[in-house]
């Protein structure tokens, strides 16, 4: 083969996944993301002898862990209890492999996240101010990040946090979103004055465009920019030349990392600071329970670290930890960070709040021992690049038409017909003809396709090529018939059954990184041990007179019942989840408050696609006389034609706010029917523009 291995020479690997939050169960967008690329990543490392770690863990701090806690009138504690062991056990069964998962609520945790801190604090790393924060004044409470609802001022997604819109990705403060609203009691917050510690990011803006656009630092933690992923750097740079500012990172919470200083009673460590030490604190429990020694793995630049993420979590993981392990001094940078886009659903975003996922517990229960025909299904529509969509129809195709009628179909007819022909027992094979060398020289020019897909973190095209190799058994199987060679000459047949059987077991292993629990039954199928990968392009695995265990069928047929089942199954859950939401106690508003909301009919006389945004449109609006500018995030739904001339109820006094640098002087009414698109609140028939609404 030509392709050389593109690994960093090093002397070990440090593999990450995102730890994540432990307020509820996996679902199929996490996997795809974060989740089985590591995985998959991991075990093609320990394939080629790498020495490798691969850590996880429960994010258990957060605002997000408290809000699950009050909505289910139970303590934290027993959230993050209940839920880190149901992911823990179902990245288990689905044969997510990590070395350790470890849970930030731990005391070794907690120990090593202060340690930081006080260690950053000694150093004069952050910056203590005096600043307004939203507060609640009904629960008494200044609100953390994802207390925080609104608007978000870069993409108009209405409900955007106060630390991040995950529609389009942005790092937000709260102070930026519009129409803020608290999540505790659906009023509007108030500020108030708080103190905090906050991370002068501004400050490292100069090195750190260095280490993302070229590299390096000072000749120090090297990575090579062209094998990152176009879309993390572009993302890196455009926050970087926005100007970095102080991040605080204390928050005003009782549960979290305590700030261990006097006078921060109150306070914890802000989570994005807390949770990234998790991989270090994993680290080192692992070395602890195993006997070994943490610093090499964090502190020697002869790892190779990777931290695998979704998009939504590339501003933490290519910034701000990166200054932060910086300034703590003497730890490696990442190599790289391959974080995947967002998969979609059924044609819509998946939702937990409006149950519209795949669950991975429930996929378990109801797919028992399918566990790779998900993992296959992810990895063939992994968004490496681009986001993606996950359909059951196409899980049913990818699975029947693929699984089985090609990868099953091939090493059943092996093992079935040597069993048939030659008792089970591999043939002897003489000196390959040209057809023979031809088939090998195809299956080794794929394995080095493998090997330069997966180190380029292009999972697709890997799984791709492992296929291909399937294909190219079963069209030489089709060529050479061996059913109908075994009655005219039993030699010719020995050697196409013996060159078949060779690319079953070739299969076995290059199949393994991806599918492994049916690696390991295809290897029970072959009888032979597990293979390392330099020994499929050296030697032929199996040996003539080498006995073949049962064959069974590797896949099975996924009826249609059974995603009807599924499709039926995701549809009531999302409609039972959206009746509970509709029937959740209102928050009740007196009649003055109510009186001051100026709504009135407008007629759209304008509208365009504002450069540079997917969801909104800017509104020329008249208000009887009048002409207003209004930007409304209604794009995904109406083209620019599709609303001009219409007649759409107006929130007229809205306090004026910048959206995309567009001054909006109001708010359009919508409503959201029953398959979830926004509909427009209008008259039944033609009124005088300006008309008010009383």
């Amino acid at each position: 083969m030509a392709q050389i291995s593109t690994l960093p020479k090093v002397k070990r690997h440090l593999v990450t996944s995102a730890l994540p939050y432990a307020n509820g169960p996996l679902h199929i967008g996490h996997i795809a993301g974060a989740y089985l690329p590591a995985d998959t990543y991991v075990r093609y490392l320990r394939l080629r002898g790498e020495e490798v770690l691969f850590v996880c863990g429960s994010d258990e701090h957060g605002a997000a862990i408290t809000i699950r806690a009050k909505k289910e009138g139970i303590s934290p504690k027993q959230i993050v209890d209940k839920y880190h062991e149901l992911n823990k056990d179902s990245f288990t069964e689905f044969g997510i492999d990590f070395d350790i998962y470890h849970r930030t609520s731990s005391e070794l945790h907690h120990k090593v996240a202060a340690e930081f801190f006080t260690d950053l604090e000694s150093k004069g790393a952050f910056e203590k101010k005096v600043s307004k924060q939203y507060f609640d004044k009904e629960h008494n409470q200044f609100l953390a990040d994802r207390y925080i609802t609104g608007t978000c001022p870069k993409c108009g997604h209405d409900k955007a946090y106060g630390d991040q819109c995950e529609n389009c990705g942005s790092s937000l403060n709260p102070e930026e979103l519009i129409d803020p609203i608290s999540t505790l009691s659906g009023a509007t917050p108030v500020l108030k004055e708080t103190t905090h510690w906050y991370l002068p990011m501004g400050k490292e803006e100069d090195w750190i465009r260095e280490w993302i656009a070229n590299g390096n630092y000072k000749g120090h933690h090297h990575h090579d920019p062209a094998l990152w992923k176009k879309q993390v750097v572009g993302q890196c740079l455009s926050w970087i030349d926005g100007k970095l500012g102080d991040r605080a990172i204390t928050r005003d919470l009782e549960w979290g990392v305590k700030v261990p200083l006097e006078g921060a009673e109150g306070k914890v460590l802000y989570v994005w600071l807390d949770a990234p030490i998790g991989y270090i604190s994993a680290t080192r429990q692992w070395a602890l329970e195993n006997g070994k020694e943490w610093e090499p793995y964090w502190q020697d630049g002869d790892t190779s670290l990777i931290h695998f993420i979704g998009k939504d979590n590339i501003v933490f993981h290519c910034l701000i930890f990166p200054i932060i392990l910086k300034l703590k001094g003497d730890y490696i940078l990442p190599q790289n960070v391959p974080a995947n886009e967002f998969l979609n659903l059924e044609g819509k975003k998946l939702s937990t709040s409006r149950n519209w996922a795949v669950w991975l517990n429930d996929y378990l229960k109801e797919f028992p021992g399918k566990q790779d025909e998900l993992r296959y299904v992810l990895t063939s529509i992994a968004p490496e690049f681009r986001d993606s969509e996950f359909t059951w129809k196409d899980y049913q195709a990818r699975v029947n038409n693929e699984l089985v009628a090609i990868l099953g179909n091939f090493v059943n007819r092996c093992l079935v017909l040597t069993d048939k022909y030659f008792e089970g027992v591999v043939p002897p094979s003489a000196v390959l003809s040209k057809a023979e060398k031809a088939v090998f020289e195809e299956v080794h020019n794929n394995i080095a396709s493998i090997e330069e897909s997966i180190e380029a973190f292009h999972l697709r095209d890997g799984l791709i090529s492992v296929m291909n190799i399937a294909r190219t058994g079963n069209k030489y199987l089709a060529e050479k018939e061996p059913w109908k060679l075994i009655k005219e000459n039993k030699e010719q047949t020995a050697i196409v059954l013996n060159t078949a059987l060779q690319i079953s077991a070739i299969l076995c292993s290059v199949m393994e990184p991806f599918m492994p629990h049916a690696s390991i039954r295809l290897r029970a199928m072959l009888n032979i041990p597990p293979l390392e990968w330099d020994q499929l392009i050296k030697e032929l695995p199996l040996k003539a007179g080498h006995q073949l265990g049962e064959a069974s069928l590797l896949f099975q047929k996924v009826e249609d019942a059974v995603i009807e089942k599924q499709i039926e199954a995701l549809q009531i859950r999302s409609t039972e989840q959206k009746e509970t939401n509709t029937n959740q106690k209102p928050k009740y508003v007196d009649f003055e408050t109510f009186s001051q909301m100026d709504l009135r009919v407008a007629t759209v006389v304008a509208a365009e696609k504002p450069e540079g945004s997917k969801k909104l449109l800017k509104l020329e609006i008249d208000l009887g006389g009048e002409k207003r500018i209004v930007m409304s995030g209604i794009a995904e739904y109406y083209s620019p034609d599709e609303v001009v001339g219409r007649q759409v109820t107006v929130l007229s006094n809205l306090a004026p706010r910048k959206i995309m640098g567009i001054k909006s002087q109001g708010m359009i009414l919508m409503a959201e029917d029953d398959k979830g698109k926004l509909v427009f609140v209008e008259p039944s028939e033609k009124i005088v523009a300006g008309a008010k609404i009383s």
